[in-house]
């Protein structure tokens, strides 16, 4: 038996740019037992409701996160919506739903950068975030930010897309596919890449299910789960599509699974500007928060869940936000059980970590 060592990684890490942090028991170069710790910079976000109106606690709420942040405001609105039972019209919930798809690509485009980066593929890493600049550039464009969009409120979005501006999107989306493809194709196909992914870091469907895991994880471990099909919101059962899903539960497969979800989320958009039909994009909402709805909201990084319950006045009694990193991070541990220490930085990176969405 070799000597045990413990290796702290983290908070803060080269390769990371999150503040996780692990403790890695290590036995010569294998990895026996990792132990997180998280709460390095928890905000005390949800307690917010209890000083903000509900109206103007999304702007705190999509701050939660910046590569999430439509998601989370979405969330949180259909959230109090549900709670006030406030019906938003057709042509929001398309709007939705279509800035929502935009905001999976670049998260999706900018992990993967991440990936190349962590194992040491410079030039992938940058070719990754340039094309993602250019879905940024139409999310400036239709929303006036890139990181912040506060398009979302309750009733309804606050900005409404021209039919110029979305066949201008749909086609600058497709023209991106064959540039993505090319990028994407160095990933799955790329031998030295290959190496460094196959087989690494496998989590089961089993060990998937026991340990709750969600998203991209849960689905390229073999589970049928999107929450844009199971939990209804926005227009997705109108979209006709099924999950992307891969078997192998390596961190292949989760790299497959993302990639497959960029091309999907194109599809979707096009569906979805293709169906949009005219007609308003808010309706008024006035009055006081009295009941509670919890709503699941797929992010890009997966399952999230929302809860509000009003307290009768301008102002929530509670609201909580469960996000995904919060799952995924047991099957993050299981998978570094055994792995070579080289991998860690990478397979800390395969669940796409948000630790500011994890402690709010």
């Amino acid at each position: 038996m070799g000597k045990r060592t413990i290796i702290p990684f983290g908070p803060q890490h080269p390769v990371l740019p999150e503040p996780i942090h692990l403790d890695l028991v290590i036995e010569d170069e294998t990895v026996v037992e990792a132990i997180p710790s998280i709460g390095f910079i928890h905000r005390g976000l949800e307690k917010l409701v209890e000083k903000k109106e509900y109206t103007e606690m999304v702007y705190v709420i999509e701050r939660i996160c910046g590569i999430c942040s439509f998601g989370h405001g979405w969330g949180y609105c259909a959230a109090v919506e549900g709670a006030m039972d406030v019906k938003i019209p057709e042509r929001a919930e398309y709007l939705r739903t279509i800035w929502h798809e935009m905001s999976r690509i670049h998260s999706h485009l900018l992990w993967l950068g991440l990936l190349a980066d962590a194992f040491g593929f410079e030039s992938l890493f940058m070719h990754c975030w340039r094309v993602r600049e250019t879905v940024l550039d139409l999310l400036e464009k239709t929303t006036g930010g890139r990181v912040i969009f506060s398009v979302c409120k309750v009733g309804g979005v606050r900005k409404d897309i021209d039919n110029e501006t979305m066949k201008e999107i749909v086609d600058t989306l497709n023209g991106l596919k064959k540039e993505i493809k090319e990028l994407t194709d160095v990933f799955l196909e790329d031998r030295s890449v290959k190496n460094r992914l196959c087989g690494v870091g496998v989590l089961s469907k089993e060990e998937a299910i026991e340990l709750g895991t969600v998203g991209p994880m849960a689905r390229a471990s073999g589970l049928r789960q999107d929450m844009r099909l199971e939990d209804s919101h926005g227009i997705y059962e109108q979209l006709d599509f099924e999950p992307v899903i891969a078997e192998e539960g390596d961190s292949y497969a989760r790299c497959k699974v993302r990639i497959g979800e960029i091309f999907q989320s194109i599809e979707l958009i096009e569906k979805a500007a293709f169906k949009i039909p005219d007609g308003p994009i808010s309706v008024e909402v006035k009055g006081n928060v009295e009941g509670e709805c919890v709503t699941r909201l797929e992010q890009p990084r997966g399952e999230a869940y929302y809860y509000a319950k009003g307290a009768g006045t301008k102002f929530l009694e509670r609201m909580r936000v469960r996000t995904p990193t919060n799952q995924n991070i047991p099957a993050l541990v299981k998978t570094l059980q055994g792995c070579d220490l080289a991998d860690v930085p990478m397979l800390v990176l395969t669940i796409d970590p948000c630790i500011s969405c994890t402690e709010r």
